[in-house]
């Protein structure tokens, strides 16, 4: 009995705690179930919330890529406009120029139309005046033959000879139109190409054809150049062999020398004391000595300069040094070696005007005046020398031969390249500036030119116009005929020649003019 109550107990206990461990357990589970329920709704939540921001940053990137692509299409749309614009200007232009041209082939038609109706009326004229000739020279034979008792070939003979004088006469007239118009059509060509050469070469040169200043810091410097009594500037002129002007000129002394070689290594070595600031007999010679051996160097420099400047970069050493002497030479108020540098690139002006070759034409014009440096041993005009010194250093026959022909009279045999050498030659020598001419010979030349002229018979007044460049000569219309007035132009171009000597050339113009007046009352 006791052991079935305590089965029982036992049985009732295990009961018991079988309830109460499923009733824990389910509050356990219920409390999981409500955690997971809160969870669940927390993830739901940031779901949400993430899904609301990934779809607030895709609106915000469409919206983006949309703006973009908008505007790259804007702009593509703008730049095909701006394209099809143009393509519309430049069709439109071609129309335009297409109607032009047809507009002037229209106008062309229709001048070539009309000179073929006068090109056939004139040829019908023609042949009706033929005709009417023939029948006057008929008329005319029959009429010497009654008049004169001629025979038909005695009558033949003297109306051929009077055709010929009358051939004669129109031929010398056509022949003076044919001159006339050609020496305009040249002159105009000529003027056209030289004046784009004088444009483009034209420049500025420093005469220096006997003083050379030196600019001093202060005029403190003129003290010690004249040193104690004198025994620096003594020291100067004797070891240079120039003379020193000293005088109120602010912060400059001057150096005077006709021999432009001794002028310029006195000045070098005036610059090189003054910059030193030792100037004292021993350093005098000492700084002149120097220069004297380095100035072949400076000769060798100024030729290469020359040759930079036009462009040459082949010259042969002897000749570059024969060039850098020219700067020491002077021409008019340039230097030997300015004028060559000025010539030589209006020659390649010139020469490329003329579908010549331009390096060419330069090297000519660089090189013409190389024979005024001395050759021991050889004769001649510089141009000559020079075309010997150019030959012997292998430059091109062109070369040689255009500096042979640089100062020919006869203008009419030159080649190509001697004449354009010859022609700006003439122009460097001749533009004004250049030379300096005393005002009393000056005046002197043009009254002789114009007595010259007056002394002719049949001339009424002679005048002189461009500084004496040009001379025009009236005549009486009365007592020289417009055929004569050919012959007697060469006849005062031919005395000028012979009894003045003038640089460059004398344009001679003849005028037969008559003038008739008259009152209507």
């Amino acid at each position: 009995m006791n052991i079935v109550v305590i089965v029982l107990s036992v049985l009732v206990g295990i009961l018991i705690s079988f309830v109460l461990g499923v009733m824990l357990h389910k509050k356990q589970i219920s409390k999981i179930f409500d955690e997971a329920q809160e969870e669940s709704r927390k993830l739901r939540e940031e779901a949400r919330k993430e899904a609301d921001a990934l779809k607030r940053d895709a609106i915000r990137d469409s919206k983006e890529e949309v703006r973009k692509k908008r505007a790259n299409f804007e702009k593509e749309i703008k730049d095909r406009k701006i394209e099809i614009q143009k393509l519309e200007n430049k069709i439109k232009q071609k129309e335009q120029n297409l109607e032009k041209k047809y507009s002037l082939m229209e106008a062309k038609e229709a001048m070539l139309d009309k000179q073929q109706v006068q090109l056939q009326e004139d040829d019908a004229r023609y042949k009706r005046l033929i005709g009417e000739c023939e029948k006057t020279l008929e008329q005319s034979r029959r009429t010497l033959q009654n008049i004169a008792g001629l025979s038909a070939e005695e009558a033949k003979r003297e109306l051929i000879k009077s055709l010929e004088d009358e051939a004669k006469k129109e031929a010398a007239t056509r022949i003076q139109e044919i001159e006339e118009q050609t020496k305009q059509e040249i002159e105009a060509r000529a003027k056209s190409a030289i004046s784009l050469a004088v444009q483009r070469i034209a420049g500025e040169y420093i005469s220096e054809s006997s003083v050379s200043v030196v600019s001093l810091p202060n005029d403190d410097m003129k003290g010690r150049i004249i040193g104690r009594e004198g025994r620096n500037i003594r020291a100067i002129e004797q070891a240079t062999g120039v003379d020193l002007i000293i005088d109120d000129t602010p912060e400059a002394v001057i150096v005077s020398c006709f021999n432009p070689v001794r002028r310029q290594i006195a000045k070098i070595t005036l610059e090189r004391l003054i910059a030193d600031g030792r100037i004292h007999p021993a350093r005098i010679e000492e700084t002149a000595s120097r220069v004297k051996k380095e100035f072949d160097g400076i000769i060798e420099e100024q030729g290469e300069r020359a040759a930079f400047e036009t462009g040459i970069t082949d010259l042969h050493p002897e000749l570059i040094k024969r060039l850098g002497q020219l700067q020491y030479r002077t021409v008019g108020t340039q230097t030997v070696l300015q004028h060559s540098i000025e010539v030589a690139n209006m020659c390649g002006i010139l020469a490329a005007e003329m579908k010549l070759n331009p390096r060419i034409a330069r090297r000519c014009g660089l090189l013409h005046d190389i024979g005024q440096v001395a050759v021991e041993g050889m004769e001649g005009s510089h141009a000559s020398i020079g075309a010997e010194i150019c030959s012997r250093y292998d430059e091109a026959s062109e070369v040689t031969q255009a500096i042979r022909e640089h100062h020919a009279e006869d203008i009419s045999t030159l080649s190509p390249y001697g004449l354009i050498l010859h022609t700006t030659n003439m122009i460097s020598r001749t533009r004004p500036g250049v030379r300096k001419d005393v005002l009393e010979s000056y005046l002197r030349r043009l009254n002789d030119m114009e007595n010259i002229v007056r002394s002719f018979s049949g001339i009424t007044e002679a005048y002189v116009f461009q500084a004496g460049r040009e001379i025009r000569a009236m005549v009486s219309p009365t007592g020289v005929s417009d055929e004569e007035i050919v012959t007697l132009s060469r006849d005062i171009v031919a005395r000028i020649k012979r009894e003045l000597s003038f640089p460059g050339q004398i344009k001679v113009t003849v005028v037969r003019e008559s003038k008739f007046s008259d009152f209507a009352k």
